[in-house]
């Protein structure tokens, strides 16, 4: 019988982390099986434990439940207790729950290895302060830039967050409106409004001739960030594919011993 494994959010039908584990595994040698479940909020402690029950090694988390999740398992790992959320569940032989968070290794590991984005002593600005946000800035200062700027619609959310991991590295926060014309090495779309077409009112300033952009959304077409990004003279703009793939890999490590080769797989995606 192969080892179960699975993902679940609401909504999920749209997730490619189904077919991306395949080809892992296809990769790798490991007999797994691995589905997509869609769990409301309201039901996530009950469904989850069943399928804990029913026999599952292990559980990708995506939105809306990263931060729900962190309540749920019985240990977290440092880098999720950091964050506050868990995108990686591992249901131990003892029955035990293990919580982790691949979301900053996933983005660091694209902009590095796969896109050649250097972080260190870069002026980073992250654009939204929710969830998505807090799951990747620890990684992001760790990895050495010369500050990072979180701003947001209400300042008091980006506040919240500055504060929560200035003991990291340089980090500080402002509303949209206070960006003003301040140009940054790297711009990174955590908002959600990443794919619905609507963006938050971003100053134009903030992207010089040097500037790279990365949309933590994705989509089978170009995502508004990118095209925004592109019309207002980005050097490069990037979609989330890399880090989904990066994250993902981390995980079937954690679960399987072994970390797959992410390339072959990111050659098959947008």
């Amino acid at each position: 019988m192969s080892d179960r494994y699975g993902v679940i959010g609401h909504p999920i039908a749209h997730s490619k982390s189904p077919i991306i584990h395949a080809l892992f595994a296809d990769q790798t040698g490991q007999e797994i099986r691995y589905e997509a479940f869609d769990i409301p909020p309201a039901e996530l402690n009950t469904q989850f434990r069943a399928l804990v029950k029913d026999g599952l090694r292990g559980l990708n988390v995506t939105v809306p439940h990263k931060e729900a999740m962190a309540e749920l398992v019985d240990t977290c790992t440092p880098r999720a207790e950091l964050a506050g959320a868990v995108n990686t569940v591992t249901v131990g032989d003892d029955g035990k729950l293990s919580g982790d968070n691949t979301d900053g290794v996933g983005l660091t590991r694209d902009l590095d290895r796969n896109l050649d984005v250097d972080i260190r002593d870069a002026h980073i600005l992250i654009l939204g302060a929710g969830g998505a946000a807090r799951g990747v800035i620890p990684a992001l200062l760790m990895a050495g830039p010369a500050e990072v700027c979180v701003a947001n619609r209400t300042v008091e959310r980006a506040q919240e967050l500055a504060e929560r991991f200035s003991d990291l590295g340089e980090i500080r926060a402002c509303s949209f409106d206070e960006l003003g014309e301040e140009t940054f090495d790297l711009v990174i779309n955590a908002t959600s409004a990443g794919l619905s077409g609507e963006l938050p009112p971003f100053p134009d300033g903030i992207i010089g001739r040097g500037t790279i952009c990365y949309d933590l959304s994705y989509a089978m077409s170009e995502t508004p960030f990118v095209k925004w990004a592109r019309e207002h003279g980005a050097q490069a703009a990037h979609q989330g594919w890399g880090m989904l793939v990066e994250q993902a890999a981390e995980a079937f490590k954690i679960w399987r011993g072994v970390r797959p080769d992410t390339r072959p797989v990111l050659r098959r995606l947008p």
